[in-house]
């Protein structure tokens, strides 16, 4: 009993430092942030004009509309080159390329011109957005998570990663092979590696409800991830600032050997605050690949918990905290002949 509370005091010491820590230090975000303002030609500025941005690759799109003082914000956007287009009514269409590779803030200036009484479209061959990133990567946003069939509900993120990205290939239990290897790959969630094999077997992955969107990183990675050879999985999380609007969604399945699934997710916020939190547990009785077609002893659990705080000090600063808790229960699946072993020794013993 003394030993356990010792126990529980520690993880409590640990939870305390953690959020202190998490609360006082100054941390990058997941992603970068695109912040401007909208302006016409006398240089005053343009409220509710609509701000877009859109990446046709990873098929993001975000869009917002300029306050008072014509200024507006996207903030945790994916590294990635995007297309903005601003529009307001009078006048013309402003587009341009904006380009987010760090954390640090992209700040745009927006002259739009006045429309005039005639128009005339022009049509130009051109390759947009086309990206001059020598490193190969394949991006995966939000919009195309729903679309794909998730085969593991215990691994989401590995299938995510398998199905998605040319190059890769996976087991039975859900743990991905880049390239043929998989001791070399390594995740990278909002800035921070991790370099433990990420599968049910070895060690849980974080809720593919967590996050917004992957860029995977095949073959030879930067030297910025590291020395890992094969494969860097390059996540950003969601988050909640800038959601004024609180919504979320809850799941739940059931399938055949007894496999029952729930989770939820919340995010909700304001213009420089927010916080997003999302759950999930299983239950199978065929958590783990069995060597049988029958299922024999196989039983597991797992539950996942994530959730992240947003807190913008400045335009160039901003406080960001992940926390996360995660638990996994299995057996080790077990074979008939095994178990006739097993059976057939205990009978031996017996008579003996």
């Amino acid at each position: 009993m003394l030993a356990f509370y010792r126990k529980s005091l520690h993880a409590a010491f640990i939870l305390v430092f953690c959020l202190a820590l998490g609360l006082y230090a100054y941390a990058q975000s997941g992603g970068g942030s695109i912040s401007g303002t909208v302006l016409d030609p006398s240089g005053a500025v343009v409220p509710n004009a609509t701000v877009e941005i859109h990446n046709p690759v990873s098929a993001f799109d975000r869009s917002t509309t300029t306050d008072s003082s014509g200024k507006f914000s996207f903030p945790n956007v994916p590294f990635n080159p995007y297309h903005m287009t601003v529009t307001a009514a009078g006048f013309a269409q402003n587009a341009q390329d904006v380009e987010v590779r760090s954390a640090v803030p992209v700040n745009v200036r927006v002259s739009l011109t006045v429309a005039g009484s005639s128009s005339s479209v022009t049509v130009e061959a051109g390759a947009d957005l086309v990206e001059n990133d020598p490193t190969g990567h394949t991006d995966v946003d939000r919009a195309l998570f729903d679309k794909i069939p998730l085969e593991s509900q215990s691994s989401s993120l590995s299938s995510l990663v398998t199905l998605a990205s040319p190059g890769v290939a996976a087991d039975s239990n859900g743990l991905f092979h880049g390239l043929g290897d998989h001791a070399s790959n390594s995740f990278s969630v909002d800035g921070q590696p991790i370099t433990d094999q990420q599968s049910k077997v070895f060690s849980n992955q974080i809720p593919v409800d967590s996050v917004a969107s992957l860029e995977v990183i095949p073959g030879a990675p930067p030297a910025e991830y590291g020395g890992k050879t094969s494969l860097v999985i390059v996540a950003t999380t969601r988050s909640g600032q800038g959601i004024t609007t609180p919504h979320g969604s809850v799941n739940a399945s059931y399938g055949t050997f007894g496999s029952s699934n729930v989770g939820f997710d919340l995010s909700y916020g304001g213009a420089k605050w927010g916080n997003f939190i999302s759950a999930n547990g299983l239950n199978s009785g065929r958590f783990l690949d069995p060597p049988e077609f029958a299922v024999l002893h196989d039983k597991g659990n797992e539950e996942n918990i994530f959730d992240r705080v947003d807190y913008q000090v400045s335009a160039a600063d901003s406080i960001h905290a992940n926390f996360g808790f995660t638990r996994s229960w299995f057996q080790t699946p077990n074979s008939f002949d095994t178990q006739d072993a097993t059976a057939w020794s205990a009978t031996r013993l017996t008579t003996i």
